[in-house]
């Protein structure tokens, strides 16, 4: 009998065309799959959550694969991809979920992080973007916290996706001072593509004092992307946490 699994897990995506199998690099969906196939000697499918660009990291993903095979008793399968997959994933758990349970389309939330540094610091190079000009934070998160009054995004998607609509409900964006770093939160209930890396371009005009809060509000209700910032690079960015209802899950 068929069961469905969750499995969770990280990745430091620098070395990886994003997490959807490419036909021109190196994939952590393509790396995923084939150690899953490997170890349990079968071949299987394994579908995301969602996609992340070319170096994008991920502190907590989640995907989920079919199994037609019982493991016999005692097999530890996250211990054993642990051992089989690089250094830079890594697995925390795999849990059941009904048949029907699907990673991307059953999420009812997500968040992503976008790490800066203001100096340069040589050990933070693949895992933050540095910016060296002074940022007005106390501004920014007056413009980041007007997103949650918007529900179409069109002016931070990537152009000519396949996607049906560009609306999403944010229900948080700030930005806060963790360390030496600045990090921005952001959480929604779906993400176009780019729009992270576009909504932190747009606020760093915001913060060069570049863009007055107004001028950002009109971004917005361009649903112009020409209008928006530069897109951020992609090794500041991380997906964090995946939110599902109780009730997929079997217990």
């Amino acid at each position: 009998m068929k069961k469905r699994f969750f499995i969770y897990f990280s990745y430091k995506g620098a070395a990886y065309h994003g997490w959807q199998i490419q036909p021109n690099g190196v994939s952590v969906q393509e790396v995923l799959t084939r150690a899953l196939c490997t170890i349990l000697r079968t071949e299987l499918e394994v579908v995301g959550a969602g996609r992340t660009d070319a170096g994008v990291h991920a502190k907590l993903m989640v995907a989920h694969f079919d199994l037609e095979i019982d493991l016999p008793a005692g097999f530890d399968l996250v211990a054993k991809l642990n051992c089989f997959l690089p250094g830079d994933i890594a697995v925390f758990k795999i849990v059941e979920v009904k048949p029907e349970a699907h990673a991307r389309f059953d999420a009812i939330s997500r968040r992503y992080e976008y790490h800066i540094v203001t100096h340069k610091d040589v050990f933070k190079t693949e895992l933050t973007a540095r910016e060296s000009i002074k940022l007005d934070f106390e501004k920014m998160n007056a413009a980041a916290k007007t997103l949650l009054e918007y529900s179409d995004f069109t002016s931070f998607s990537k152009l000519h996706t396949d996607v049906k609509t560009n609306n999403c409900v944010v229900s948080h964006a700030e930005w806060t001072k963790q360390g030496d770093e600045w990090v921005f939160t952001i959480e929604a209930d779906r993400f176009l593509r780019n729009m992270v890396r576009a909504i932190v371009g747009t606020l760093f005009e915001v913060g060069r004092q570049k863009m007055s809060l107004e001028e950002f509000r009109m971004v917005v209700e361009s649903k112009n992307r020409c209008k928006a910032g530069t897109s951020v690079p992609a090794r500041g960015l991380y997906l964090v946490e995946i939110k599902y209802p109780d009730a997929i899950f079997v217990h």
